[in-house]
């Protein structure tokens, strides 16, 4: 029966990645001029990026490595890209994913996650998922019932089948939604997604303009959180590698619309925790459970996310807020276990949770930033 939690983990981490973002993503699209076939392409090449990247790293590390789009940089290309062609967006692409593929070849970034200590990284994790934790509790304004069942489900599972907790709350919250109307199954549709290439153009202006941030946004608010939440549980897995060939999926994957390709955290850490299963050896099963997912919303595209739109926002919000207490819990039991790093702890802890954005750049950048300073001055006191 472990194999129906790491099942499940997969499968609510990919829930949340899509119903959380998937919509910045048409949004960007549409920005650069992209056709609805074009549209559904770019949906196939993320999808078909992240699933084998997944699968890829997941098992050849076994750990649980989970890779995402940049959330963050498609916010950037919604606005980015006004006046630029789509031709020239794709060129944006090829372009940030060989920095990308640079720092990985290089090693510099294996060096710098060297240098965060280990209570800034779980402090940071925490931040990040402080706002998923909240958001379980906030939803019972919209649908308290369901909020309810769905909480009460969570806590008698702790009790009797504390292995099963998130399928039961997962199953609970599916099955009184049906029950109460709540699932739109008419925006389901059968539509499989066609890749559409785009020959890529070099403007100056876009690669500097709108290539460089999508690269420093991809990397400090998805890269460095993404490792941080790796190192927080207790995987060493070496960052180069994996710099190195989500670059060279953005590559292959960018005349296709895959515009970035990036280390996830916050969905990574519902495939990271005990609830998705209490042998940490065997958590990477549930990463590539989701990268099996990730393929499926490739090949069949918008049917699913018009499957994952069909459910209430309220039940997403609950399903990741319960499936991130435990790593919410243990991040910050990590982060402020030490006496003499606690106050740098706690100060990435609430920078991060404050969700500040400077120069374009997420908090998780700024309070590991700030936090290391704060570690290195206050240290010998």
């Amino acid at each position: 029966m472990a194999a129906v939690s790491r099942l499940s983990a997969g499968f609510v981490a990919v829930l949340v990645g899509y119903t959380s973002s998937a919509a910045i993503i048409f949004q960007a699209a549409d920005a650069a001029g992209a056709t609805p076939e074009q549209i559904g392409s770019w949906l196939w090449a993320l999808g078909i990026g992240m699933g084998l990247t997944s699968i890829g790293f997941s098992f050849y590390y076994r750990h649980p490595v989970l890779t995402a789009w940049s959330t963050p940089g498609a916010a950037l290309l919604v606005t980015a890209l006004s006046g630029v062609s789509l031709a020239e967006a794709i060129g944006v692409f090829l372009f940030s994913s060989a920095l990308i593929t640079l720092c990985g070849l290089t090693g510099w970034f294996d060096k710098l996650m060297g240098w965060i200590p280990q209570s800034l990284a779980s402090a940071m994790l925490a931040g990040v998922l402080l706002a998923f934790g909240l958001k379980l509790f906030s939803a019972l304004e919209q649908q308290a019932v369901l909020v309810s069942v769905m909480l009460a489900s969570y806590l008698l599972g702790k009790i009797y089948w504390s292995r099963y907790v998130i399928p039961i709350a997962l199953m609970a919250g599916c099955v009184l939604a049906a029950a109460s109307g709540l699932v739109e199954f008419d925006s389901i549709r059968l539509d499989i997604a066609v890749p559409v290439l785009t020959r890529p153009e070099f403007s100056m202006a876009a690669l500097v303009g709108v290539g460089i941030p999508l690269f420093i946004v991809t990397m400090a608010s998805q890269n460095v959180p993404g490792m941080a939440t790796l190192r927080a549980n207790g995987y060493r897995t070496p960052a180069s590698p994996l710099m190195t060939w989500t670059g060279i999926t953005g590559l292959l994957m960018a005349p296709l619309g895959g515009f970035a390709y990036n280390l996830a955290a916050i969905t990574a850490a519902i495939c990271m925790g005990k609830d998705a299963d209490p042998d940490p050896n065997k958590r990477y099963q549930a990463s590539m459970w989701a990268g099996g997912f990730y393929l499926l919303t490739g090949v069949f595209g918008a049917t699913v996310v018009g499957l994952f739109n069909a459910f209430p926002n309220e039940l997403v919000m609950a399903i990741a807020g319960l499936a991130l207490l435990a790593t919410i819990g243990s991040s910050l039991s990590t982060a402020l276990q030490g006496e003499s790093k606690r106050e740098a702890a706690l100060i990435t802890f609430l920078i991060t949770a404050s969700g500040v954005s400077l120069f374009g750049i997420g908090s998780a950048f700024w309070g590991l930033v700030i936090g290391g300073l704060a570690h290195g001055l206050l240290k010998n006191n």
